[in-house]
């Protein structure tokens, strides 16, 4: 092992945002151990913290069943690769960051051979699969949880787990000025805006960007006044969601900033957004919102039979009660949705972001900072 001065960390993330936590982990990290050196699988943020990548991050950044299938036995000879050079470097501990599939084999095998093992960001076991549990203790000595009901589950399974809050927290101003963002996408400083966000991938603008027109048409009608913007995460996506504009609402009149979802959020008055990340994002933003999520069919069949938490939103869960509307599936109907964006536009939502500030708060507490402390104590 090396000396405790110049410690050698294995860190192994798997896409965009383990690159980002990696390399605020990484920052702490050196900040305490100037001499430390960083091996594993990182992307560009890492490489610029100093990350020598054994192989393209971006191999392992596969989504979906049947894509993973085509890359399998890459994805294989890559761990087995991995595992052997990671074994014969002997770092003083490893961090997997997220990527559950590919970490948690990689860390069973390196804790098997005696090297500590962190797990950044918990795999979903409190919503699904609980009897993964066993799998995770056999690989983790330890997990570093991004929400506060997380490291609750851990513990009621006795495996050492930390709160570390969430870095969207740290991230995200606790007071995002609506004015400010108007102007920097030029728009209009009084109107009243509802924002729209149908998912980033094409699947789901294809399956929500219709119900979605559909009742912003409705609204247009019941409020005039009313103003639309969709950020859309490239142009191939705001290509997409266009001609679905022309198709189901041509008359709508309605603004597509690329690259900006969040300063959108920040814009907007009320939100109406699919499922996910985004959904944290809106909370910390501030902004009232309807959460609406409708899967594919089959995937859905097999979800409904998994999943066993109580909600799907971030927000209500982090809140433990229902605090935004969240609809899925069949209740995501036009109706229901419009009911629900009617709600928030008529009544008083003070105490709604009073909530999510205090839900901030709770989330913004050093997240890389907490993680380098509990790496620390394994060096």
């Amino acid at each position: 092992m090396s000396s405790n001065q110049s410690p050698k960390i294995a860190i192994v993330a798997g896409e965009h945002s383990g690159d980002l936590l990696g390399a605020g982990l990484m920052q702490a990290i050196a900040k305490r151990h100037p001499n430390a050196t960083f091996i594993g699988v990182g992307g560009p943020l890492m490489a610029e913290q100093g990350m020598n990548s054994f192989f393209a991050m971006d191999d392992l950044a596969v989504m979906g069943i049947a894509e993973v299938f085509q890359q399998l036995p890459k994805l294989l000879k890559h761990r087995k690769n991995l595992v052997n050079y990671l074994i014969s470097e002997q770092p003083d501990v490893m961090i997997g960051i997220d990527a559950p599939d590919f970490n948690l084999t990689v860390e069973a095998r390196l804790k098997k051979a005696g090297i500590s093992t962190v797990h950044y960001v918990s795999p979903s076991v409190w919503a699904w699969r609980e009897g993964r549990i066993k799998g995770i203790r056999k690989a983790v000595d330890h997990v570093l949880c991004l929400l506060p009901f997380e490291k609750d589950f851990y513990d009621r399974h006795q495996l050492p787990a930390t709160f570390v809050g969430h870095p969207l927290a740290d991230d995200i101003p606790m007071q995002w000025q609506q004015t400010e963002a108007r102007n920097e996408l030029e728009l209009e400083p009084d109107a009243t805006y509802l924002a729209i966000l149908p998912g980033s991938r094409k699947g789901e603008i294809a399956r929500m960007a219709p119900v979605f027109l559909k009742v912003a048409n409705k609204l247009a009608k019941k409020y005039p006044g009313l103003r639309f913007v969709a950020p859309m995460i490239s142009e191939a996506r705001a290509t997409q969601f266009r001609e679905l504009v022309e198709q189901y609402s041509p008359e709508l009149d309605i603004a597509l900033p690329v690259g900006e979802s969040r300063k959108v959020m920040a814009a907007a008055n009320y939100l109406l957004l699919t499922s996910g990340t985004v959904a944290l994002e809106a909370l910390l933003i501030k902004r009232p919102m309807v959460v609406a999520y409708r899967f594919h069919w089959l995937s859905y069949q097999i979800i409904k039979r998994l999943f066993h938490a109580p909600f799907f939103s971030l927000p209500n869960l982090l809140a433990g009660k229902e605090i935004v509307p969240e609809l899925a599936q069949s209740e995501a109907s036009e109706e229901a949705i419009e009911h629900a964006l009617v709600r928030l536009i008529e009544q008083d939502n003070q105490p709604l972001l009073e909530q999510f500030t205090s839900i901030h708060q709770q989330l913004k507490v050093s997240a890389s900072e907490k993680a380098a402390d509990v790496v620390e104590s394994f060096l």
